[in-house]
């Protein structure tokens, strides 16, 4: 058994302009836990972001949304660490994943930033790489120059729906999630994923 989740960051940029984005796919998996979980988001300015507080059979953890803009994600998240002594191995960051397909969803400890520029601020700021990673995939437009393009636009429609599936299916692990069951959840939501 691992260490149970303390915080979940979900990665986006705020603003309704970016809402749709594929960038945007770890607000959308965050506000789908907190409706799930009945938690209501408010504007932490010490935080750099959007917190609810959230309980799940009597553990607590925090959500938190950054609003610092994508590239700045690192700063929310090492002052909320910082604030509540949270080690980077009790941290779940929800972000989009150009490598995945839609449809597809990973969970796993670690590596690197792989090029996410939210991953590389966290890094950076934590110091660290081991904390956990919620990856959805978003699809790869095929090309590496039109990258920023592709994540700053909505998915088509068929992806759109494949991205709610894999998210609907990250859902239904999130109890092992939080009680730090991350093998058990890793176990079911890949075997899941992989059929």
């Amino acid at each position: 058994m691992e260490s149970p989740i303390r915080i979940v960051v979900g990665l986006g940029n705020p603003g309704e302009k970016y809402a749709a984005t594929r960038h945007n796919v770890g607000f959308h998996w965050l506000d789908q836990l907190a409706d799930t979980l009945h938690a209501s988001f408010r504007v932490e300015a010490k935080f750099h972001g959007l917190c609810a507080r959230a309980t799940q059979d009597d553990t607590e953890c925090w959500l938190l949304k950054p609003q610092t803009y994508m590239n700045a994600s690192g700063l929310a998240v090492a002052a909320i660490c910082r604030f509540y002594k949270i080690a980077p191995e009790q941290v779940l960051i929800v972000h989009d994943e150009l490598d995945l397909e839609p449809g597809i969803v990973k969970l796993k400890s670690g590596g690197g930033a792989g090029g996410h520029n939210g991953l590389k601020s966290i890094i950076a700021q934590l110091s660290s790489q081991s904390f956990w990673r919620l990856r959805i995939g978003v699809g790869h437009p095929g090309n590496k120059h039109a990258v920023v393009d592709y994540v700053l636009h909505p998915p088509r429609k068929e992806e759109a729906s494949h991205i709610e599936q894999a998210i609907d299916r990250s859902m239904r692990v999130w109890p092992l999630i939080a009680k730090g069951d991350l093998a058990a959840a890793m176990h079911q939501l890949h075997t899941r994923c992989d059929k």
